[in-house]
This record gives C-alpha cells, sequence and structure tokens, in this order.
C-alpha cells in the first residue's frame, strides 16, 4: 500500500491506481479469502436476519477481537484465538440466550468485557502498531497461505453445516413456535447456528476487522430482503452482494493508504440503499410476495 505522504492530496490517499499491475499479485490471496468470507456471510446473513440476531453478531465480534487480540500479545495464531474467542462468545449466548430480552442483556454484558480485554492485550502487545489497527479494522496484504488454508476449512464447516440443517433451521427460525409443535429440535438447531456463527464472525476479523463485521455478515442479506422474500432468491443475492462488496473493497483499497474496511462497508451500503429503493418501488406495485407465502413454502 502507498506510504502516507504530506504532499499527496487526500483523494489520492483513497484512491490511486499509478501502480496497480505491481500490487496486484499482493492481494491474492486477500481476493480468495474475501471470496470465501463472502460466500459465508451472505448464507449466515440470511438466518441471521431471520433469528433477529444483528446485535449477537456485534457481541461475538467483540469477544473474537479479545480473543485474536490476545493471540497477538501470547505470540500464537491469530486466526486460533479469534475462533476461540468467537466461540466462547457463541456458546455463552446459544446457552444462556434462550430468550432475546436475555440473550440481549447477555451480549450488551459481552461487548464490553471483550472490548475491555481487547484493547488491554493491544495496549501490551511490544510490536508494530499496524498489528493491533488491523484486528479492529482489517488489513488487505496480511492474509498469507496459512490463513487462507484455516479460512478454507472453517468454510467448508459453515457452509457444509448450514446446508445440514438448512430446512428446518428455516422453519424454526420463520415460525419457532410451530417447529416446536411438530417436533423440530429448535433449542439443539439455535446452539448449532450460534456456533456457525461464531467461525464466520472469526472469519470476518481477518479481513474487514471487528469493528465492521457486520457490513458481511449483515448488510448483504438485508439488502436481499428487501428486494425478495423467496427462499431461493435472497440466499443467492445476498451472496452475489457480499462478493460485490468483499471483492470490490479489496480492490479500491489496493492502491490507497487507508484500511480496507471503509471500501467494504461503503459498497455493501450503497448496495443496501439501491435495493431499499427497488424494494419500494416493488411494493409500490405490488410485487413482492407476502411473508405468509414464504413461511407455508417452507413448512409445505
Amino acid at each position: 500500500m502507498l506510504a502516507l505522504a504530506t504532499d499527496v492530496p487526500w483523494w489520492q490517499r483513497i484512491v490511486d491506481f499509478s501502480s496497480y499491475g505491481e500490487l496486484l499479485p499482493l492481494v491474492r490471496n486477500s481476493l480468495i479469502a474475501g471470496v470465501l468470507l463472502a460466500l459465508v456471510g451472505g448464507l449466515v446473513g440470511v438466518f441471521v436476519m431471520q433469528r433477529d440476531l444483528a446485535f449477537a453478531v456485534h457481541g461475538v465480534s467483540e469477544l473474537s477481537f479479545a480473543g485474536a487480540s490476545a493471540a497477538l500479545l501470547l505470540s500464537i495464531d491469530v486466526t486460533l484465538g479469534a475462533i476461540i474467542g468467537s466461540l466462547v462468545a457463541a456458546m455463552a449466548i446459544g446457552f444462556l440466550g434462550s430468550r432475546a430480552r436475555d440473550r440481549n442483556s447477555i451480549i450488551g454484558v459481552l461487548m464490553p468485557f471483550g472490548l475491555g480485554l481487547g484493547v488491554l492485550a493491544l495496549a501490551l502487545y511490544p510490536g508494530r502498531a499496524a498489528n493491533k489497527f488491523g484486528l479492529l479494522t482489517g488489513q488487505i496484504v496480511a492474509v498469507d497461505d496459512a490463513r487462507v488454508g484455516a479460512m478454507a476449512a472453517i468454510t467448508v464447516v459453515v457452509v457444509g453445516g448450514l446446508l445440514f440443517v438448512w430446512r428446518p433451521l428455516t422453519f424454526a427460525s420463520v415460525d419457532p413456535e410451530v417447529a416446536a409443535a411438530r417436533g423440530v429440535p429448535t433449542r439443539a438447531l439455535s446452539f448449532a447456528f450460534m456456533l456457525l456463527l461464531g467461525l464466520a464472525v472469526a472469519m470476518a476479523v481477518q479481513v474487514v476487522g471487528a469493528l465492521l463485521v457486520l457490513s458481511l455478515l449483515i448488510t448483504p442479506a438485508a439488502a436481499a430482503t428487501r428486494i425478495s422474500a423467496s427462499p431461493v432468491w435472497v440466499p443467492v443475492l445476498a451472496v452475489i452482494f457480499a462478493e460485490v462488496s468483499a471483492i470490490g473493497g479489496i480492490l479500491l483499497a489496493l492502491g490507497a493508504s487507508v484500511p480496507i474496511s471503509p471500501y467494504i462497508t461503503t459498497i455493501s451500503f450503497v448496495i443496501y440503499l439501491v435495493c431499499r429503493w427497488l424494494g419500494r418501488r416493488r411494493r409500490q406495485h405490488g410485487w413482492v410476495r407476502r411473508p405468509s407465502a414464504v413461511a407455508g413454502a417452507v413448512v409445505g
């Protein structure tokens, strides 16, 4: 990335394609990681929206940040630390947060605790400041081969797990009371999904940082639900929107001297605004399927 210089105009620090061809090979691993993360984020985000777990994503990300920061301080694998922190938070929320009110209270307690631990670990870390900053806002060239391999393994686990429980999890998310009455193990599914969510958050921290995980785990799915209620098209659109945000953000940030996260979040937000506008137009013309029809399709 370009060095920050006082004689360089501010707009060239945001977008600069002067040496783009030389820098592009440096982000090969980041592009692969972005593709994997967008796939996971788009699919997980569908259930996050259905189950109203946007606040939980933020809470899990804080514990993931704490785990990654502690790993950095102890000179162990940062990815492992992020995974441990995410899974601890996911299990705590899954075990203790059976009701939405209880869950939000637990998340509200976990968030400042995790953020405080993470800040403490970073304050004690004697290494480069860029490593500290990257855990919060992401780093474009910090994804090495080992981290790509770990992210690929997590992708297989998360996507495979989602596909295995997709139908009952959708049923339990759309109408949990009816699902429980029909014998669907809603509590076990909820706990399993929280574990998958924890792994997805740990992946996202490696690319966009702990503070902006929502941009790939929430916004694409939220945008997709604005223009479709189809149980087929919503996950497809969510993955497409996440891929455009992740890959587009990485490519735009390549020649800049600022972190990657503003680019990903901006693209994701613009997509959401466009989908929100399109969704309003569709509702005005009566083109959107009613939620009851979607629930009926899932149950049937």
